[in-house]
Formats: structure tokens, sequence, C-alpha cells
């Protein structure tokens, strides 16, 4: 059977391959730091949770958190850099995208044909008297990876690269991330402890103590410009969600004013994504493209959003407030 053990297990392999990549780049000034710090994060993904694949037991939860602040120290002290990894030319890009045309988009196509197909139909595959995938919750994401690993052999298959430009070529996207790669375990982490430590309620202490609420119109504006403050804080307006709603969605815009509780939440969580087209801490939206794009800015992307992401709060602040109370 397949579970996130499995995943856990390839993706900590993978990056136990860039770290020993790395740290053998003589080219690279930076390569002991890269090398550790992928190495790390390998420890992490194999050793974090026992392994049944293993057959090996995990790794206190003392020594994790050690593993997670040296890979904080790591990034943080400037040891990892990009490194200059050999791939083709765009010459050569060009070349093959005239020859290929189309054929390049239906490999691409294949992920999400796969993750569909996956999650709709996998409930029928077996091993043995077992299905194959174990927990129904994992469906999506177990998908999504064999679609990874099915496109890529259909490109090794039919473009004919070396058999290690896949890992070579994740190993030059992964350098130019950097450390930015990890901030979505990190913020989901952030969120659990936030959640835990009941972080909405402080936040809802201090802004009925302190801020002029006694309105409709002001817990709103409250409510959408915290969403998006807290999610540039957070890198996700998932995260950022309970903690402002438990704060004052609910207690303010809905249980003192007697607001939609529906229209608050949904426009609750889109001022929540106009945070996040302005923050790096949502790597993925933010850092990532511009990696990919080669931008000499790092921050280019956030700077084209900005101001629509303003302009998008603005109306979800006035949508929020004409149509959650419209039946009070």
């Amino acid at each position: 059977m397949i579970t996130y053990d499995t995943l856990y297990l390839l993706a900590g392999l993978m990056f136990l391959v860039f770290g020993i990549a790395g740290a053998m780049d003589a080219a690279n000034p930076k390569r002991w730091g890269n090398g550790l710090f992928w190495t790390l994060l390998a420890v992490v993904f194999l050793f974090a949770s026992p392994h049944p694949l293993l057959h090996l037991p995990a790794l206190p939860a003392l020594w994790v958190g050690g593993v997670v602040i040296a890979l904080s120290l790591v990034a943080g002290l400037g040891f990892t850099g990009r490194a200059e990894i050999a791939t083709t030319s765009p010459e050569e890009r060009q070349a093959g995208a005239a020859r290929w045309k189309e054929w390049l988009f239906a490999v691409v196509l294949i992920v999400p044909a796969v993750t569909l197909a996956g999650t709709l139909w996998s409930s029928g595959l077996t091993s043995g008297p077992h299905p194959l995938i174990a927990n129904p919750k994992q469906v999506s994401v177990i998908s999504l990876v064999a679609g990874i690993a099915i496109a890529s052999l259909v490109a090794l298959v039919l473009f004919r690269p070396p058999p290690a430009a896949p890992l070579r070529e994740g190993r030059r996207l992964m350098d130019s991330v950097g450390w930015a790669a990890i901030l979505p375990q990190a913020l989901a982490s952030l969120g659990a402890v936030f959640a835990l430590g009941k972080v909405g309620d402080a936040v809802g202490a201090i802004a009925t103590n302190w801020l002029p609420l006694g309105t409709p119109a002001a817990a709103v504006a409250a409510y959408t410009v915290g969403m998006a403050a807290f999610t540039m804080i957070m890198g996700n307006a998932f995260a950022a969600f309970p903690v402002m709603t438990a704060a004052i969605g609910i207690p303010l815009i809905v249980g003192r004013f007697h607001g939609d509780p529906a229209v608050m939440g949904a426009l609750g969580m889109l001022s929540g994504f106009c945070g996040t087209l302005m923050t790096p801490m949502a790597a993925n939206f933010n850092v990532v493209p511009a990696a990919l794009l080669e931008l000499k800015d790092r921050n280019g992307v956030i700077k084209a959003q900005a101001p629509t992401a303003f302009l998008l709060l603005i109306a979800n602040t006035v949508l929020m407030y004409v149509l959650a109370f419209r039946h009070a």
C-alpha cells in the first residue's frame, strides 16, 4: 500500500542526492553550505516519523527540532548560494521547442490528468485485498506525485535527455530558490503552533481593547486588513484565517453585528490572498516564479502584484460591509 511514508522516503532520497551533489560541486564557493542544508532537510523527511519501509523508529522530537534550527542557521547566516549547474543553452531550448512544438505541453498536462484521474478513480485500485492507497485523504497528493513521476518518465523516453537530467535540473531549481523552498513546511508548522497557543484569542483581546471597533465598518476593516497582514507574516491565508476569524470575524462581525458568516468567510479568505500577493513568505507564489523566470530582482513579482493587491483589498472590504449586513 502507498502512504505518505512512501512520498517522504522519495523526497528524502531526492534531497539527499541534492546535498551530496552540492557538497561535491567544487566550482561553488558555498558548496558545503548547500550540501549541509539539503542533507539536513533530507534527514527531516527520512527520519522525523517512523518509516515502515525502512524499519526505523522516528528521531526524538527534540532532535528534529535541533535539525530545523540548524537549517535556519545555515540559511540565515548566508552559508547557502546558487550554484552554476550545467544546463541547456537558450538556443538549444528554442531548437527543442521548435522540434517538439505542442508535444511539450502534452507532457506537462500528464501531471494534472493523472492527479485528477487518481483522485476520482483510485479507489478501485487494489493491492491484494487492500486498496492501493491506504488513506483516502492522501489520494490527491499521492496522485500528484504519481503524475510527476509518469510525466518525467514520458519526457525521458520522448525527448531522450541524459538520464541524470531530472535530478540535475531539480537541483538547479532548488539551489535557485534556496531556503524559500521549505517555507510552506515551516509556515504550516507555525500555523499549528499559533492554533495551540491560542494566538487568535490574544489578537482578539488586543483588537477589542485598543481598536475602535464599535461599528460594523470598523470591524470589517480590521478583519480584512488583519487577514492580509497576518497572511503576509505567515505566508498562507489558510493559516491566518483561523487566527483572525477567532479574533474578530466570529465575535464581532457575526456575534455582535449579526453579519452573514458565509460572506465573512469567503471575502475574508480573498482578503488574505491579497496579502499573499505582497509577501516573500508566500515563497511558492512569489519567490519560486522569480527564480524560474531568472529575474534579477527576487521581489519583482511582488512589486508587480502589489498595486492590484491593494485595490482588491479595498474592494473586498467594501463588498463585505455591503453584503454581510444586507439582512441584518
